[in-house]
């Protein structure tokens, strides 16, 4: 009888294993690299995006981060928020022609912006931090790809400066990527209807919670068929008298 016990016990613990594998198992999250948020915009708007930066050493921190906006699409105005712990500095580049923003020619551009770390503000391993900025107006071309250079504590830097190629495999270093569509295409919402980066941010946050909730029920479901399973197999113990004779034997 108590062997048939150590039975089901382990039944029920490789069923619960196996579920955890399957439901846990697929979830691992592939290499992380440094992108940007949200990742589609409209020509010619305004938009505020993050840089999202992962740290991917098991022992050193990221410093500094440095954003290359692209040669080839300029931006009239680009603003940084602050980062607690960490400075920025923006360098600028001369465009000729000049860009024309509401009216005004601009001659000088924003070309790269650095963020670094001071103190105990490095992204640690296995965090990551954001980098947010207002870009605008966004050009008319197809993308924009953001080369970017990931300092850690001991020296090594990671060059994210692939550029995507259409129609082949993701890049080993990819840049981080912002896809542009035509002006007028986006859907419209309601008047008052939230910016697109706040539908994407609660549309994320509703499909995590969505998918902790489906996690928890079926992890719950299955531990409610292993407690009737055990509950049954006692039943049918108690009820068989050659399993009670068993018990009750002292010989």
């Amino acid at each position: 009888m108590i062997r048939h016990r150590r039975t089901v016990g382990a039944a029920a613990a490789l069923a619960l294993g196996a579920v955890a594998t399957a439901v846990f198992g697929f979830a691992a999250p592939a290499s992380a690299h440094v992108s940007i948020s949200p990742s589609e915009a409209e020509q010619g708007d305004y938009g505020r995006f993050a840089f999202r930066v992962p740290n991917e050493s098991d022992t050193a921190s990221t410093t500094k981060l440095e954003i290359f906006l692209p040669e080839n699409a300029a931006i009239g105005s680009v603003s940084t928020a602050p980062v607690p712990g960490w400075t920025v500095e923006v360098e600028n580049r001369r465009v000729d022609p000049p860009i024309l923003v509401h009216g005004a020619e601009i001659s000088d551009v924003v070309a790269k912006v650095t963020w670094t770390a001071s103190g105990d503000a490095a992204i640690a391993p296995g965090t990551f931090q954001e980098f947010p900025v207002m870009l605008g107006p966004l050009p008319e071309v197809d993308q924009m790809v953001f080369k970017a250079l990931q300092t850690y504590s001991d020296g090594g830097v990671v060059r994210w400066i692939d550029e995507p190629q259409p129609g082949g495999e993701e890049p080993a270093a990819p840049a981080p990527v912002l896809t542009l569509t035509a002006a007028g295409t986006a859907t419209e919402g309601p008047a008052g209807a939230p910016a697109p980066e706040a539908v994407a941010d609660d549309d994320e946050d509703g499909t995590g919670l969505a998918v902790g909730l489906g996690v928890a029920g079926l992890v719950a479901g299955v531990g409610g068929l292993v407690l009737g399973g055990l509950a049954f197999s006692r039943t049918r113990r108690d009820a068989d008298p050659t399993d009670g004779g068993e018990a009750t034997t002292t010989s």
